[in-house]
């Protein structure tokens, strides 16, 4: 059995934790509003695809930038009952707000952490031999009945007891006293459907699992469901998919957009063609242009490492409606936006600028950036208004 439900008093799904959070508005650079009914409707949407399989949702990174505390309600009214971070410290957060659930924690386990997995009622997920025996050893020490995942490399290579050694230990591992609850591993390639490696991942866990009779098993992350129902196991791990993000790289994204970040334009300056703007003076004015200076940098988690280079999508913002591009380097607290083809009237200090959302979805940002949506959500910083939507 995939799921064991903690003996906690029963209590009605939690509302989400807060409506708004950070800094006021007006002591803000801007606003980024999270839509938890986006999220319920993802997490929904892809639950019906994979029946009868259970869906976790991953919300590790603060839920992926978007809240842990805010998701984990959303989730938890939207049906879900079993979820996974990455740190125990993540794990207290979501057994305050989903008290019934559980939860796995990925990075493993340790003995100087035992009495805190106990208290929080969290699974640890099994990445060696070395942690295997110190959970051995823990649970026989304390009696802890919870129980714990395990995790096997199939091609990942980060973390997880190799092949060979699952395989070893497949025979003694059934046995009451170890409380495996899960095996599981991770897919590498998923987001590219065509690569080998997917297929190889596969069969690999396919045959490991049959060692593992009578254990739950979860192999499929986003992407991975969208391969072919192989992948979905017992138990679907949902990440970047429930925040928007798409798991279908090169086709329609068939998830709900989540996000929507703006931020307010400082000053509408015009600078003559020749000067140069920002840091490097790596933008040059091809002709006498207007430039508008807003409130958001690489301390708010606009990434700065990507340059614009010939060949390059343009990075662009939306203004009045319109797109317009980057003019320069984003420096830690400002980024300038050429508006020269806007009218005059059209851009204003204060005005409020898109940006993600609107059409400029969150991996089309990632991918002007040069980077991933992953990496876009979990950085957005902590100095923007946030509003939780219902």
């Amino acid at each position: 059995m995939v799921r064991q439900p903690q003996a906690h008093q029963s209590a009605p799904p939690p509302e989400p934790a807060s409506a708004t959070g950070g800094p006021v508005p007006q002591e803000a650079g801007g606003t980024l509003t999270i839509d938890l009914g986006a999220i319920a409707a993802n997490y929904k949407t892809l639950r019906a695809r994979v029946i009868p399989s259970e869906c976790a949702a991953v919300v590790k990174g603060d839920a992926y930038g978007c809240g842990i505390d805010q998701v984990t309600a959303a989730l938890i009214g939207a049906g879900c009952e079993t979820f996974f971070v990455a740190h125990l410290s993540e794990a207290r957060r979501v057994r305050t707000v989903a008290p019934e659930a559980v939860i796995y924690v990925l990075n493993g386990f340790s003995h100087a952490a035992g009495q805190a997995f106990v208290e929080t009622e969290a699974l640890p997920v099994l990445n060696s031999l070395v942690e295997l025996a110190e959970w051995d050893h823990f649970v026989s020490a304390s009696g802890f009945a919870g129980g714990a995942a395990l995790h096997v490399d199939t091609g990942m290579n980060r973390l997880g007891l190799s092949i060979e050694e699952a395989a070893a230990i497949a025979s003694h591992i059934r046995s009451e006293s170890h409380r495996i609850t899960l095996l599981m591993s991770h897919l590498a390639c998923a987001d590219r459907p065509e690569h080998p490696l997917n297929d190889q991942q596969i069969r690999q866990f396919r045959e490991i699992r049959s060692l593992f009779r009578g254990i739950g098993s979860s192999l499929a992350n986003s992407s991975g469901i969208f391969l072919d129902a192989s992948t979905y196991c017992d138990v679907v791990r949902l990440g970047i998919a429930l925040y928007g993000g798409n798991p279908t790289p090169g086709k329609p994204n068939p998830m709900r957009p989540v996000i929507d970040l703006k931020t307010h334009v400082l000053q509408v300056r015009d600078v003559a063609k020749g000067a140069t703007v920002g840091y490097g003076a790596t933008w040059t004015a091809k002709c006498d242009s207007r430039i508008a200076v807003i409130a958001a940098g690489y301390a708010d988690g606009i990434a700065r490492a990507a340059a614009i280079t010939e060949g390059t999508a343009p990075r662009e913002v939306l203004v009045a409606g319109k797109r317009c591009r980057i003019a320069g380097r984003v420096s830690m607290d400002l980024l300038a936006l050429d508006v020269t083809d806007l009218p005059a009237n059209a851009v204003r200090r204060h005005q409020m600028v898109t940006l993600i959302g609107e059409g400029l979805s969150l991996d089309e940002v990632a991918t002007q950036a040069g980077t991933i949506s992953y990496e876009v959500l979990t950085n957005l910083g902590r100095r923007f208004h946030r509003v939780w939507k219902a």
